[in-house]
């Protein structure tokens, strides 16, 4: 009997398994949001109107109050209006310290007889510049006086009313078709009084048409002739 004694192997000790669950390995406070998460009912609806252009109801209802609700500054604005009320004054009346009469505007033209009227343009040849000036657009009158019987022209702008010419029809005056016109006279002036002092002058006037240009004339030459039996036999007097 042999004595050789084999040697005796020692097994290691048991590993101890230890088993995480999914549960173990999650903390347990977010555990708790999960749990609440899951308890409460998932809404479908705000996400479907939210994409249809539609809001929560609780938004629509704050926008309403907030249209319907004056802000604060409207607030005051309304209640101040109500409390500023100004009480309605009585009307005065006032009677003026001097009263005055309507006075009549004389023209020199109440004692004198109208001829010939007609709508015009008048120039005038300023010898500086040597060229012609508008005068004005009016009336030219043809004006006979009720007394003496001489006859004078007169025109004056329209609007303003101021004499732009005034002069007598004298027999020394001749008319002349103005250049390239078979509406338009020129005439010389020994002494028109339209700017206070007499002085001579070169006139042009002109018309709408021929027609109205040619009446002109025969009540201009008919004035001639009027005034010279008048004056044939006594000094010619100025406007």
């Amino acid at each position: 009997m042999s004595t050789d004694a084999k040697p005796t192997e020692t097994v290691p000790p048991a590993e101890e398994k230890t088993t995480v669950t999914a549960d173990d390995s999650v903390p347990k406070e977010e555990k708790k949001e999960e749990e609440k998460n899951e308890s409460k009912p998932i809404d479908f609806t705000s996400g479907v109107f939210s994409m249809f252009g539609g809001g929560g109801a609780k938004k629509r209802e704050e926008k309403e109050d907030d249209v319907d609700e004056p802000s604060g500054s409207s607030k005051k604005k309304t209640t101040g209006d109500d409390e500023e009320q100004v009480e309605e004054s009585p009307d005065v009346h006032f009677e003026p310290l001097v009263t005055l009469k309507p006075v009549d505007v004389k023209t020199n033209e109440e004692a004198e007889e109208v001829v010939f009227k007609m709508r015009a343009k008048l120039f005038k040849f300023d010898a500086k510049s040597k060229e012609w000036k508008e005068r004005g657009t009016g009336d030219v009158k043809l004006l006979k006086h009720k007394e003496n019987e001489k006859t004078r022209l007169v025109m004056r702008r329209e609007k303003t009313l101021k004499v732009c010419a005034n002069h007598y029809v004298t027999s020394e005056m001749k008319l002349t078709p103005n250049v390239g016109s078979d509406r338009s006279w020129v005439w010389n002036v020994a002494a028109d009084v339209s700017e206070g002092e007499a002085e001579a002058q070169t006139l042009a006037i002109r018309f709408a048409n021929s027609d109205n240009a040619n009446l002109f004339k025969d009540a201009f030459i008919k004035a001639q002739q009027d005034n010279g039996a008048l004056a044939s036999g006594k000094p010619e007097e100025t406007a």
